[in-house]
């Protein structure tokens, strides 16, 4: 238990060299971690810092050290069980090697990502892994003043093309293509894609689509493009009246999957790229009476407990979450410690968890 020191406030370095019969400096440099200290002098102050009750203050040791020992970790919503799973996988490696983590949430919000990168430059952070909302050069301004200052970044579930740094990602365009061909071989050619653009209207062509697309995030054109590749391998012609456009939210997704079912050649298939979009499909079908996979069938991205004891279970996109994030700070961790300049784009495989939402089509 701490010594009763008879006054407030926490101890100092003073106090504790004072108590070890020690000097100023020697305190300093056992308790900052840095230079040389006999193993005798150093138990003498570590025996007096845990006597007093003492915590260093790990702003001033960064300050005087050069190095915090914490990583700062940037994501769209902790919330969210994708990114909680990224996290835990970041913080696992990171405190296995003897880092800290600071995690802050955006919430999508590119002035929230920019107010989070500074503060973690304040913070004195030894390096960032983030999932950035940026799309293009004039938005990662935030993360290049954090290279220029020496913090290396990693980035990950997105690549940002303006950026020449490592990143971490799935194929989600392959991941795509393959879900959308599992519905194809069932014998769909009316496929609906689920968390389109976020704009007021689908563009009337495929071209329009894709280069409203490449002003998004990554992961969602990367998915679209998944989803065109598809129908273009299997000559199923592009109908913009089958891909979601406006707000991402799981309203939205209801009020487009209800608009899909209402088309006179209505689809037959759903390949939701997000779990709202999961949700809200599946609050569309019920509302229309709808049942899945004998109405329509639906395939999901990110996998989770809930969709396999669903009845019947869905068949969704399982990615590597926690290997996201170990494999991130993993990068990160390797260039902290000396490795060497090279920016590599690290891809990991995700996998299609089939189960019994898919179905052929109805017979009219």
């Amino acid at each position: 238990m701490p010594a009763d020191r008879g006054q407030a406030g926490p101890p100092t370095i003073s106090e504790v060299a004072a108590e070890a019969g020690v000097g100023r400096a020697t305190a300093a440099r056992t308790l900052g971690g840095y230079g040389y200290v006999s193993p005798e002098l150093r138990e003498r102050v570590l025996a007096a810092a845990e006597k007093l009750g003492y915590r260093a203050n790990a702003l001033a040791r960064s300050m005087s050290t050069g190095v915090s020992h914490t990583l700062g970790v940037i994501v769209a919503d902790i919330a969210n069980p994708f990114f909680a799973g990224v996290v835990r996988g970041i913080s696992d490696t990171s405190r296995a090697r003897g880092f800290d983590t600071i995690v802050l949430s955006t919430y999508e919000d590119l002035d929230e990502e920019v107010a989070a990168t500074n503060v973690l430059i304040d913070k004195r952070v030894d390096g960032v892994i983030i999932a950035s909302a940026a799309v293009d050069r004039r938005e990662v301004a935030h993360i290049k003043g954090a290279t220029d200052r020496g913090i290396p970044v990693v980035l990950v579930d997105r690549a940002v093309a303006s950026l020449d740094l490592d990143t971490v990602v799935i194929d989600n365009r392959d991941a795509a293509r393959g879900a959308v061909e599992t519905l194809i071989a069932a014998g769909h050619r009316r496929i609906g894609f689920v968390w389109g653009p976020p704009m007021p209207e689908s563009p009337a062509t495929r071209r329009g689509l894709l280069a409203e697309a490449s002003r998004n995030l990554w992961t969602d054109g990367e998915r679209l493009r998944g989803y065109l590749d598809a129908l273009d391998d299997a000559r199923i012609p592009f109908d913009p009246e089958l891909v979601m456009v406006g707000r991402k939210t799981e309203e939205r997704v209801t009020e487009d999957v209800a608009r899909m079912l209402a088309l006179p050649d209505r689809m037959t298939a759903l390949f939701c790229t997000e779990t709202d979009g999961v949700t809200g499909s599946l609050r569309a079908l019920r509302a229309a009476g709808l049942s899945y996979p004998r109405d329509v069938a639906l395939i999901g991205f990110d996998d989770s407990a809930w969709a396999a004891v669903m009845e019947p279970p869905l068949t969704m996109i399982e990615q590597p979450v926690h290997q996201l994030g170990a494999k991130a700070a993993q990068v990160l961790l390797d260039t902290l410690e000396g490795a060497g300049p090279a920016r590599e784009t690290h891809v990991l495989r995700s996998r299609l968890i089939v189960r019994s939402s898919v179905a052929p089509p109805p017979r009219s």
